[in-house]
């Protein structure tokens, strides 16, 4: 089967691709594949009752299917150039500022009116931050939910099912370079594209890079952001959630110099397992239902990890630490900061008694027997900063859940039409190791869409 445009991923880079092509009335013939299910069906089996942690689905329900890893988040897009990626320093800062205005507006027009949103501007939070030594980045925030997420994906996809092909189940195993386009090797068969857009996401990292070296598209290595999901009471938090929902606060530590940040703001929400190439991390959702809040808001304190040469596998390195506390606590560790500072284990009876009830059912342990020291001196200094703005966060029973990572792609060599070396092939969203976000990958879809279409 020969297709005009093949798109690697249903996530919202290959969304965003599909959706700027159908409406761009060229009429094109799109395929779109992708390793895990429609969104009606990504089912994770943890039902906190008869089943309590990960059991390894052959295709992680949470991380792949339509929608990609960001489809059970809680729908947070980001609309700046500070975090997030580095799209801005391809396409130019007002392009990028541009596309990710339009993404909103589509997600609006899906499902995602009457959401909320936020901005930093004139925020008294900023001095705040600046006198404690902490510094807020500028950013405006439509949070839409985990809910309102998913009926905006879903109202996507019902608009693109009739004019797009899914293959879903369907993993890519090869990209091949051919006369006239690509061909694409696929667990049910190969297929061929005109051109070809690859947004396979951060959890296909892995699988990216063997395609870089199977098409000798160069790479450089990119960074690792290892630390933990932090849960509180709500309270001490909302003053900084009720105005910006997500505050994006960096630090700079003073014993080592690193950089340490706050990341994925969960107000009232509930801390989650995900799985990433078979090993269990941590993340966070929330959602704009009330009846489906909790007491509790989660937050994620990243330390970002470059290295030189000669050691360029960062996403090892991240993967060998997951997989430490994997071995010690089956999945997920939990502890107490109290615990933590005064050098003991968190037991269940511990957790049990502390004056937070935990939103996740993780293991009980230590978080100093998998983390190493330089990073965990990092996230202890940065939530004795925290504590200063937000008087609570350093409390005895706040709850440390471990190990967060977030894997980034190496870096794909791409020029200012997210293009390889390759004629028509494109390599967008966090699979090209220059998007991070929702937003940005979003972007990254429309910009290479609008590309092919001649609409720019």
């Amino acid at each position: 089967m020969k297709y005009d445009v093949v798109i690697i991923g249903a996530g919202p880079g290959g969304i965003f691709s599909a959706y700027e092509l159908v409406k761009s009335g060229r009429n094109y013939n799109i395929a779109v594949f992708e390793m895990g299910n429609p969104l009606d069906k990504r089912k994770c089996p943890i039902d906190g009752k008869k089943i309590k942690s990960c059991i390894g689905c052959e295709t992680c329900s949470i991380m792949n299917g339509f929608g990609g890893a960001g489809a059970f988040s809680d729908g947070k897009y980001n609309i700046t150039n500070q975090f997030g990626g580095t799209l801005y320093e391809y396409i130019g800062k007002d392009r990028a500022t541009d596309l990710m205005m339009y993404v909103d507006e589509i997600n609006l027009s899906h499902g995602g009116e009457g959401t909320h949103l936020y901005s930093t501007a004139d925020t008294k939070i900023r001095k705040l931050c600046t006198q404690n030594g902490l510094h807020l980045l500028d950013a405006k925030v439509r949070h839409l939910g985990t809910d309102i997420n998913y009926v905006v994906l879903q109202n996507l996809y019902n608009e693109l099912k009739d004019k797009v092909e899914f293959h879903f189940n369907t993993p890519v195993t090869k990209v091949e370079k051919k006369d006239g386009g690509y061909l694409i090797n696929t667990s049910k068969g190969d297929f061929e594209g005109t051109y070809c857009i690859i947004s396979a996401g951060r959890s296909g990292s892995k699988w990216m890079e063997q395609v870089c070296r199977d098409l000798e598209i160069p790479t450089k290595s990119n960074r690792v952001d290892i630390g933990v999901r932090v849960e509180l009471p709500s309270e001490v938090f909302s003053h900084l959630t009720d105005e910006l929902y997500e505050s994006k606060i960096v630090y700079r530590t003073e014993k080592y110099g690193d950089l340490v940040r706050t990341f994925c703001m969960n107000p009232k929400g509930a801390v989650v397992n995900e799985n990433t190439n078979g090993i269990v991390t941590v993340n966070g959702h929330s959602y704009e239902d009330p009846a489906k809040q909790t007491d509790n808001t989660n937050f994620a304190l990243l330390v970002a990890k470059h290295f030189s040469e000669p050691f360029k596998d960062s996403n090892g390195y991240g993967e060998s630490i997951a997989r430490l506390s994997n071995m010690l606590g089956g999945g997920v560790i939990v502890q107490r900061f109290g615990d933590l500072i005064t050098g003991h284990r968190s037991t269940q009876s511990r957790i049990d008694e502390a004056f937070i009830t935990p939103t996740l059912n993780a293991t009980p342990g230590d978080l100093s027997l998998v983390m190493p020291k330089r990073i965990l001196d990092g996230i202890i200094e940065m939530i004795y900063k925290l504590d200063r703005i937000a008087p609570g966060t350093a409390n005895m029973d706040t709850l440390l859940y471990g190990v967060e990572v977030k894997f980034y792609n190496m870096e794909v060599s791409i020029d200012e039409n997210l293009e390889t070396l390759h004629k028509n092939l494109f390599i967008i969203g966090d699979c090209s190791g220059i998007t991070h976000s929702l937003s940005h990958a979003s972007a990254s879809g429309v910009h290479v869409a609008r590309h092919i279409a001649g609409l720019e």
